[in-house]
């Protein structure tokens, strides 16, 4: 019988866009794109692929790492499937009293479990071979340097957005921002802001009250202390508070945590950009907000309201949230001038009154979400053999017929994160005296 050798390479795809000397080109069509000046394309491309360029990549993506430093690791050997159980042990109550001479019912006693699985993720670029000859050797590492913040963010994403579904969350009072005083309590992200007045930033008041929370609620610390994870913007605000102390103040160099910034009130916080940022898309095709089309107004709970402002297709809102006189409402229906949600109140409203995106704060406002720790309240899973790897590919192995490209990328796989304890995290919602210029990162 005749053997048929495939090479499986001849079926990659690599070379869709190949990194050029000049522009962007499909090595199957030669079809040229121009290189992006905003996504840092690099010009040139090393020819010597060293092993150091994989520790650099793992080196760059530990430092932008800040999540993943508390999570539970969970090892996921190889040849196992793709899912992992954290089991925990269910707990007691307290004793009941003794009747002398009389046996007590015994308790139940059991644990619980909860799962997690992987997913895949990577990206690659490709270099002509005309580009590696003209390239200098330090570039391969910049691109490595790169691939390795590119890594660390999706990990963070992947992190934070599967955090950010927790049930324990906390909302920042409403402040008088000249005296710190309290004016208003706030119970729906809706209704957070920060005006010229009044504000709803993360105070040391607010501290005090989330640790108060994960106490009553037995969260145990991690060293001692509570730990958060802090959006600059946010970070920004706290800084100059009474009691803040900066890391050299309470812990040696190697006790500090990745991107720690200070301490307050028994909590040491993590600056992180990639903390979540909340604040909803444009409304309309033309317009950012609409507007209340109803010359009579609209008072008390009410499931519906018409509009006019801007165009909206039909059912394009279906799902998305609004905002009016500070109050959200989730969207079930919509027409091209009118939006149909659950009965809700949004107190007085007069026509021409505005219509905001609902999933920041008020008036269109960027909210921010701080996670507060305590110990092993999620879990991550560490595939074996299947963690972040650099991948580099000679245009010997993966260049087409006539070795005209090389490769290089990364891949990784995880489950982001697993909630493990509820009590063990809260999520504290606050506006910052940066809500009306800052962007959605989610």
């Amino acid at each position: 019988m005749e053997e048929l050798i495939l090479d499986l390479q001849f079926f990659a795809n690599a070379g869709d866009v190949v990194n050029a000397t000049a522009n962007m080109t499909n090595a199957y069509t030669g079809v040229e794109t121009p290189r992006s000046q905003n996504n840092g394309d690099a010009t040139y491309m090393a020819d010597e692929l060293k092993s150091y360029y994989d520790t650099e990549l793992l080196e760059n993506t530990s430092v932008e790492l800040f999540y993943a430093q508390f999570g539970r690791k969970q090892p996921l050997p190889k040849g196992r499937k793709g899912t992992v159980e954290w089991r925990k042990w269910n707990t007691f109550p307290r004793a009941d009293q003794l009747v002398e001479a009389v046996i007590p019912a015994g308790k139940p006693f059991g644990m619980s479990s909860l799962t997690g699985s992987i997913d895949q993720y990577g990206i690659y670029t490709t270099i002509s071979d005309k580009l590696e000859m003209q390239s200098y050797d330090d570039v391969i590492a910049g691109a490595s340097k790169e691939m390795g913040r590119s890594a660390a963010e999706t990990q963070e994403a992947l992190i934070r957005n599967a955090l950010y579904v927790g049930s324990n969350v906390m909302y920042c009072d409403e402040i008088t921002l000249a005296t710190g005083a309290y004016h208003a309590s706030v119970s729906d992200w809706g209704a957070l802001n920060y005006g010229a007045t009044y504000g709803c930033p993360l105070t040391p008041e607010m501290i005090n009250k989330a640790v108060t929370i994960l106490k009553k609620a037995r969260a145990p610390k991690i060293n001692n202390r509570y730990y958060a994870v802090i959006h600059p913007s946010v970070a920004h605000d706290l800084r100059n508070s009474d009691g803040w102390l900066e890391p050299h103040k309470y812990a040696a160099p190697e006790q500090i945590f990745n991107g720690e910034i200070g301490e307050l009130h028994g909590v040491r916080f993590i600056e992180d950009a990639f903390a979540p940022v909340i604040k909803g898309e444009d409304l309309a095709s033309d317009s950012r907000t609409l507007t209340i089309n109803n010359q009579s107004g609209y008072s008390g709970a009410i499931t519906s309201v018409a509009f006019d402002g801007g165009t909206v297709a039909n059912g394009a809102l279906v799902g998305r949230y609004i905002n009016i006189n500070g109050v959200s409402a989730k969207i079930t229906a919509n027409t091209t001038n009118s939006l149909t949600f659950a009965s809700t109140n949004f107190g007085t409203i007069t026509d021409n009154t505005v219509i905001y995106p609902g999933e920041g704060g008020a008036a269109d406002q960027a909210i921010y979400a701080t996670y507060f720790f305590g110990e092993e309240a999620f879990g991550i899973i560490e595939p074996d053999g299947r963690s972040l790897q650099m991948i580099i590919h000679d245009k010997d192995e993966i260049g087409g017929p006539l070795n005209q490209f090389s490769t290089i990328g990364y891949k990784f796989e995880t489950n982001g994160a697993t909630i493990l304890y509820q009590e063990r995290m809260l999520r504290v919602m606050s506006a910052s005296s940066f809500s009306d210029v800052d962007d959605t990162n989610l």
